[in-house]
């Protein structure tokens, strides 16, 4: 599901954009909203208790944590504090940079996750778990959505040499 809703953002997003969104202009800055909005969606899950069916919670990400991964139930809530931080550092132009690779690494450290679910054929939501064939592609293009936004964004050196000049008024030196 999380793939179809990045897709998804961003061609709208890209869409908006041709149409004349200027925040929406590019490609990259399309992909980092769109990542964004999907990581707004599947941090939600992490803080989700477990009597709600309407989507995944906090207990079907648990399941998925390796066992040599101390206090699984506190890595969740910890993940998705950073899915959050991440998609919030996305939308910001000035922090973009850094969330990207933020991200990256964050995505990075998640694929044992996402590999021993597959592998131990972990249940997700009530159905089954998805397979690892299409587990580490999906990993592969959230790492790339985020080094994309992150190599998009301006560099602090290439800023600072666009501020404005402060004018020089009568009676300062």
């Amino acid at each position: 599901m999380t793939t179809p809703v990045l897709i998804i953002a961003l061609l709208v997003l890209r869409g908006l954009g041709a149409l004349g969104v200027r925040r929406f202009a590019t490609w990259a800055a399309s992909g980092a909203h769109a990542l964004a909005l999907m990581l707004v969606m599947t941090a939600s899950a992490h803080f989700v208790p477990a009597g709600v069916t309407v989507m995944p919670t906090h207990a079907d990400l648990v399941a998925m944590v390796p066992p040599f991964v101390p206090d699984p139930g506190l890595m969740v809530y910890a993940t998705g504090v950073l899915e959050l931080l991440g998609a919030i550092g996305l939308v910001l132009t000035r922090t973009r940079r850094a969330a990207g690779f933020g991200l990256a690494v964050l995505f990075l450290l998640l694929l044992p996750a996402n590999v021993y679910a597959a592998v131990a054929d972990v249940p997700f939501h009530g159905e089954a778990a998805s397979p690892l064939w299409q587990r580490i592609p999906e990993q592969v293009l959230y790492i790339g959505v985020a080094l994309a936004a992150a190599l998009s964004a301006p560099s602090r050196e290439s800023t600072a040499g666009t501020r404005q000049a402060e004018p020089v008024t009568a009676g300062r030196p």
